[in-house]
């Protein structure tokens, strides 16, 4: 069976996208920072790798240790609400280095394997805030929409050597740990003049209601990424995350 290495497996889209392909009888290299087996159903077609993707020597290793790689994704990332002007300048360092240079690091890695082969896919996992301008994630956006710019030329890249490139695009998941997981970095709560902005986003990132992304979306527009070779370039996953592509192509 093929075998699949998926990044950020933790929790939320990752974590579903194992449990997906486990399910439909794939070979999964599941890889987190902080590896907890527990998290998947026991299978002899599961491996759980550490990996962290900012760190050259973790991403050395896991890509050693994985052996043949047939589909790679990059889902591996996180946000950081907050105003540009408020945004530390650490914090833009720490998006760009896991959201864009860990990709970047994770295809670079894997990809001459794939090359030599002629066969593989590469799937990156960005957002549907690149192509829908909204306030207070600016940063973050910017490190995803480069993710898209560099995933659209390397598919023209591949294309010769038989290597198909996807982006899958997500929309709003309240039911993920996105939120919770960027409230460290909220900067201008306590600013009169950006509290009202910054609040209204985390309400809307909390709304339910409405079309949302669950974690099962991005992990079916993830299997038809990496099974249908008709799959087009991006991916919407979710209801919303469709509506505003749909928008976007007006």
């Amino acid at each position: 069976m093929p075998t699949i290495l998926i990044t950020g497996c933790s929790s939320g889209f990752g974590l579903e996208t194992a449990k997906l392909f486990l399910e439909r009888g794939w070979d999964v290299i599941a890889t987190m920072r902080n590896p907890d087996p527990d998290l998947l159903p026991l299978s002899e077609r599961l491996r759980v790798l550490s990996l962290d993707v900012t760190d050259p020597a973790s991403i050395a290793q896991a890509v050693a240790a994985a052996g043949r790689i047939d589909v790679l994704v990059n889902n591996a990332g996180f946000g950081a609400p907050s105003p540009i002007e408020l945004t530390a300048p650490e914090t833009v360092r720490s998006l760009f280095e896991t959201n864009t240079i860990g990709t970047l690091s994770m295809v670079q890695a894997v990809l001459p394997q794939m090359r030599r082969r002629r066969a593989g896919v590469v799937i990156n996992v960005t957002s549907t805030v690149t192509v829908k301008t909204l306030p207070v994630i600016g940063v973050y956006r910017a490190s995803k929409a480069a993710v898209n710019a560099l995933t659209e030329s390397l598919a023209v890249e591949m294309e010769p050597f038989g290597v198909r490139v996807h982006i899958v695009l997500p929309g709003r998941s309240p039911t993920t740990r996105f939120g919770q997981n960027a409230r460290p970095h909220f900067r201008g709560l306590d600013d009169a003049d950006y509290a009202p902005m910054l609040q209204q986003f985390i309400n809307s990132v909390q709304d339910d209601t409405g079309p949302v992304t669950h974690a099962s979306d991005v992990a079916e527009a993830i299997w038809h990424a990496a099974t249908d070779p008709s799959a087009p370039l991006r991916i919407p996953a979710g209801a919303d995350a469709e509506l505003w592509m749909s928008e976007a192509a007006l």
